[in-house]
């Protein structure tokens, strides 16, 4: 990988990394943001949900302004879009105000995160091409887990606020080095599908806003009929906002259900570790935050390995050995022992995501590139929303973190079931 395609990669990576970052970053700050800025207890999820619902319901659009106008153009307007959003977020002066800001963090991390595997496309091809995608997995995972540490430090050290004031520097130094970016867009025509749009995000809007707080049934039932509405209208557009041809891919449609739930549990569990130290255990913001760097630490130790020595070596497999230690993590969380357990459970992290990407996108030919980086993205926001929503509800509803982890539990064993009609990783001879 030469050096002139290695600072473009690095300025692509660096953005993911602070746009799924911050999907997690109020996490551990949650409880501190509510004593300080007030509202109902449900306004702890909302920090998160506020931005990962959009974010999701907006990536696929995202996708496709890419194909329309360009990648390099949408990239670098999504991230002067954030930059200004974490700005409000950090000066918000009440609960309604920073919902607001980081809602528009969500629309802006939709505009930028699927033009990063669009872009590495065009500047890599064959086993470089390899080399550079098995940097986003790990980006991604890391980036995902690494938030709560990140947002405990700069609470406990400076302020909540700080957490959302460092995106600034860091988005006005991806700015400058985004002039090194080639420019890229569909061969083929493409429109926007608005209805489309506007469909998705009513559908996941009405199955999510009714799991936080006060689960109201017929809402949920609403979002998933709207969703089936949804999938009737794709069928007749002329350019529909999924490319029908993902679908006729052996194993893609499992991997989007494996990366819903997966996402889900490594979110909610997260979520719950911390809402469990905080208020059950009242230990403060950083210590909770510290509790999780076993989680994290596992996950960039095993992705690394994953990536260098185990998936080449044993190809599918590996993703299989990683959703098994998922699995005896949380069940180990369940009997006490929560360092262990975090330890456990994020070595299982870094094993799955690793091959998981490599094998949900090694079916994608070039005309699919935007569609299916916005939705392999997409579910991956629904699933941290789900997450989020589920898992802390039942602990919020009890204060029973055993319950919560049994949930995840049978979650990551349906993850297990989705990721095996996948399609499978060639290994090296």
């Amino acid at each position: 990988m030469t050096k002139t395609r290695w600072v473009p990669l690095a300025t692509l990576l660096a953005a993911e990394a602070m746009n799924v970052l911050d999907s997690t970053i109020t996490q551990v700050a949650g409880p501190v943001i509510h004593a300080d800025l007030g509202g109902a207890p449900s306004a702890i999820q909302w920090f998160g949900a506020a931005y990962t619902l959009p974010f999701a319901v907006l990536l696929i659009t995202g996708g496709r302004l890419g194909d329309l106008l360009g990648r390099r153009r949408v990239f670098l307007t999504g991230v002067a879009m954030f930059a200004l959003a974490s700005l409000c977020c950090a000066l918000a002066p009440g609960t309604g105000a920073l919902i607001g800001a980081r809602a528009v963090q969500g629309m802006a991390a939709a505009l930028v995160i699927p033009q990063t595997i669009g872009l590495i496309k065009v500047m890599f091809t064959g086993p470089a091409l390899a080399a550079a995608l098995g940097w986003n997995g790990p980006v991604v995972g890391l980036s995902a887990v690494s938030g709560p540490l990140l947002g405990a430090l700069l609470t406990d050290l400076v302020s909540w606020r700080a957490a959302f004031l460092v995106n600034v520097p860091i988005s006005i130094a991806v700015l400058m080095a985004g002039r090194l970016l080639p420019e890229d867009r569909a061969e083929r025509p493409v429109r926007l599908d608005v209805q489309g749009t506007l469909l998705a995000s009513l559908g996941v809007g009405l199955l999510v806003y009714p799991l936080i707080g006060q689960w109201d049934w017929r809402l949920f039932g609403t979002g998933a009929a709207v969703l089936v509405l949804f999938g009737f209208h794709q069928r007749k557009r002329r350019y529909p906002l999924i490319e029908p041809s993902l679908f006729g891919h052996r194993g893609f449609a499992a991997a989007l259900v494996a990366s819903t739930l997966f996402f889900a549990v490594m979110n909610g569990v997260m979520l719950v570790v911390v809402l469990h130290q905080q208020l059950d255990e009242g230990r403060g913001v950083l210590a909770s935050g510290l509790t999780l760097l076993p989680w994290s630490g596992g996950l960039a130790i095993s992705s690394w390995v994953a990536g260098k020595v185990l998936v080449p070596r044993f190809g599918s497999r590996v993703a299989f050995a990683g959703l098994t230690l998922l699995l005896a993590g949380i069940l180990l969380a369940i009997a006490g022992p929560l360092p262990l357990a975090l330890g456990v459970g994020g070595l299982g992290l870094g094993l799955f995501t690793v091959p998981f990407f490599t094998a949900a996108l090694s079916v994608v030919r070039p005309h699919e590139t935007g569609s299916a980086a916005g939705l392999l993205n997409a579910v991956q926001q629904v699933g941290a929303t789900l997450g989020i929503a589920v898992l802390g509800t039942v602990f919020l509803r009890g204060h029973s973190s055993a319950q919560a982890f049994s949930l995840a539990a049978v979650l990551v064993v349906a993850t297990m079931a989705a990721t095996a009609l996948m399609p499978a990783i060639p290994r090296r001879p």
